[in-house]
């Protein structure tokens, strides 16, 4: 299966982490191999992905007999089993595979499995609560945060800036933001220029550092 291992991604642990985002790779078009050790999942996801096997994911033999040193990418999403994740993981950096992502239910199971290889460290719960709070309090309609220094909230524009065109508006030198994308009422989504004319009713994508994200998304 993993003769081209660019458009191929081995999922192990197909709970609701590992599934949504095996089903989402399988619209990318990317060919992808699940692995879970429960045959009541393993039944439920055959045919929809492009392989499903069910298997003991803390060992190497059995990663070795389905193939998985040959992939490029892998994806680990055993969260609540501690020592399923950490073994799983392992063997993974042990075959070699070029990049591995890891589910992490604590900052502590985050540092374990980056120390014993895992390329890239996801929290899934803690992320989706940032974004969620930041809806909550009605400042903004979608927020993302990358990282400690960006951000990027999709939010209305401010009543004061209705009627100014971007360029002239200085709203990144006063507010430290970048305005990235216009929506226009009964409108798709663009990219905003400085020729871009901002009006009441506006939605707009904004970026930059989360603390000046959150005070221009206030002004609303």
């Amino acid at each position: 299966m993993a003769s081209d291992k660019s458009d191929t991604v081995l999922v192990v642990g197909l709970g609701r982490f590992g599934s949504a985002l095996a089903e989402t790779l399988i619209d990318l078009d990317f060919e992808v191999l699940g692995i879970d050790a429960d045959p009541k999942v393993v039944a439920n996801w055959a045919g929809r992905l492009t392989h499903v096997v069910e298997a003991d994911a803390t060992k190497e033999d059995a990663f070795r007999q389905l193939g998985c040193a040959d992939f490029h990418r892998a994806v680990i999403g055993i969260g609540t089993h501690l020592e399923a994740s950490i073994l799983a993981t392992s063997v993974l950096v042990d075959l070699g595979i070029d990049e591995i992502w890891a589910k992490a239910d604590s900052v502590a199971h985050g540092r374990i499995l980056r120390r014993i290889g895992a390329h890239h460290v996801v929290f899934p719960e803690h992320d989706v609560g940032v974004r969620v709070a930041h809806q909550v309090t009605g400042q903004v309609m979608d927020y993302i945060e990358f990282d400690s220094d960006l951000a990027m909230a999709k939010t209305r524009a401010p009543k004061e800036l209705a009627g100014k065109v971007l360029g002239e508006s200085g709203i990144r030198s006063k507010y430290g933001i970048t305005v990235v994308g216009i929506k226009k009422p009964g409108s798709d989504f663009t990219y905003a220029t400085g020729e871009t004319r901002l009006d009441s009713g506006d939605i707009l994508i904004i970026s930059g550092k989360p603390a000046d994200v959150e005070k221009f998304a206030a002004r609303t």
